[in-house]
């Protein structure tokens, strides 16, 4: 296909879609396809106003159970965060699993190369907003009951994970990892929160004013607040304290004793579930990061 081809489909809204999200913001005359390059990532087109300073986006949730999760967020969680935290939902289509949300300025924290003092306030800010987050909604006995289902069947989850790595987990990494996931259900009281679920900096937006945001609230549920730490702690933490130092400022509290337990527990499911996908997924920056999350397990070296 030709790329001129390409391109236009890509940057072409499904007829439905358009006129959907044209009765919800009036005109548009421009879209773009933003979907993320990584496999299996939700279809996002951003849709500029002629003014060219009015955007819009619009993403399709990659099933019902995601597009309930963010919808749930964006509803009760994201209204409790200061304005410009994260985006706003416009509107929602459960017949396109589509959702219409306001586009903030900046790009990922991923994407930027910022001096240190300013990555540190981006930090700060991002474990402040978090913060708001894990307690913008109550859980009902239901949710608290899943998010004890979560922690139960974390041992089952693993060794389903582990089957499917083969020889990419070498003996002692699996009695390891079976020792530490063995202790969630049996870890003790955790702090409950609703959490954001993919809190990396892939998802962190930062803007040339010097505001953060969090995006991408698919995995949004009720758990552990130190569920929101693993691929934190799995990434830029690893090498930069600082950056632990004031995410933490910001978020209000440092994790205790037993939470820090449950840190590493989940950081081991983690490791596996990311090289377990992967490799399946051609994702070399997740297997990557699985890999050194469990070497650090190994060595003693993950805090």
């Amino acid at each position: 296909m030709p790329e001129a081809v390409r391109m236009r489909l890509l940057n072409h809204l499904p007829d439905t879609l358009d006129a959907w999200a044209r009765r919800a913001v009036g005109a548009f005359d421009t879209v773009r396809d933003v979907s993320a390059p990584a496999p299996g990532s939700s279809r996002v087109w951003e849709l500029t106003r002629p003014d060219r300073t009015t955007r819009f986006i619009i993403k399709i949730a990659r099933d019902p159970a995601r597009y309930r999760a963010e919808t749930f967020a964006y509803r009760q969680a994201v209204p409790a965060v200061p304005s410009g935290g994260a985006p706003l939902l416009l509107d929602s289509g459960a017949e396109h699993l589509a959702l219409l949300l306001t586009a903030l300025p900046g790009r990922p924290l991923r994407e930027l190369r910022l001096p240190t003092v300013e990555e540190r306030e981006a930090y700060r800010q991002a474990g402040a907003l978090l913060a708001r987050f894990h307690t913008a909604a109550e859980p009902t006995p239901e949710r608290r009951a899943e998010a004890r289902d979560e922690l139960d069947g974390a041992p089952h989850r693993l060794e389903r994970h582990l089957h499917m790595c083969g020889d990419r987990v070498t003996a002692r990494e699996r009695a390891l990892v079976r020792g530490l996931v063995a202790d969630l259900p049996h870890v003790g009281p955790l702090p409950l929160a609703f959490v954001h679920g993919d809190v990396q900096p892939g998802n962190l937006m930062w803007s040339a004013a010097g505001h953060a945001a969090w995006i991408d609230f698919e995995r949004a549920r009720f758990a552990p607040a130190v569920q929101d730490f693993v691929r934190l702690a799995a990434g830029p933490w690893a090498d930069r304290p600082a950056l632990r130092a004031a995410f933490l400022a910001g978020y209000g509290r440092r994790p205790g004793p037993t939470e820090r337990h449950a840190l590493r527990c989940l950081a081991a499911l983690d490791a596996i579930g990311s090289l377990m996908w992967g490799p399946q997924h051609g994702d070399d920056e997740v297997t990557a990061r699985g890999r050194r999350t469990l070497d650090r397990l190994v060595e003693g070296e993950f805090a």
